[in-house]
């Protein structure tokens, strides 16, 4: 399962346990999927469950006002990674995933998510993770 790949991450950023995941975003949850491992950063949280990478974003000052977005793990076909340099540069990785419903038609709809990482997170083995799960993605799509 594609789930399997993430397990290597646990030292790159913040790991929020299981249990504080399902208790503060268990209500985002569809039925049956299982929350796999969850990381924080800031104040915003990044989630990989069984299914999909559900996205929280808290926004404005207080941070009350709160986005939540999918991506669905078998949609993702590519990513991209920018790694921090000298200065104020940040580290960037950017998820190309299909939003048509129909992942074989001939008009497909795509989108992009970029995450920022401050510089002392290495993101290249959630690039690593997130490439090999967009490889298995072109060749069951394309096959």
């Amino acid at each position: 399962m594609i789930v399997g790949i993430f397990s290597g991450l646990l030292g790159n950023l913040s790991e929020v346990s299981v249990e504080e995941l399902t208790r503060q975003y268990g209500t985002y949850l569809m039925p049956n999927e299982v929350i796999s491992t969850g990381f924080k950063l800031v104040r915003d949280s990044f989630i990989i469950t069984d299914e999909r990478i559900i996205l929280i974003d808290h926004q404005g000052v207080t941070g009350k006002k709160t986005k939540v977005s999918t991506i669905d793990l078998d949609a993702i076909y590519e990513v991209s990674m920018e790694s921090g340099g000298t200065g104020f540069d940040d580290s960037e990785l950017i998820i190309h995933y299909i939003t048509s419903p129909y992942y074989k038609a001939n008009n497909i709809t795509t989108a992009a998510y970029r995450f920022e990482f401050k510089k002392k997170f290495n993101i290249q083995s959630l690039y690593v993770a997130l490439q090999s799960a967009a490889t298995q993605n072109r060749k069951r799509i394309n096959g």
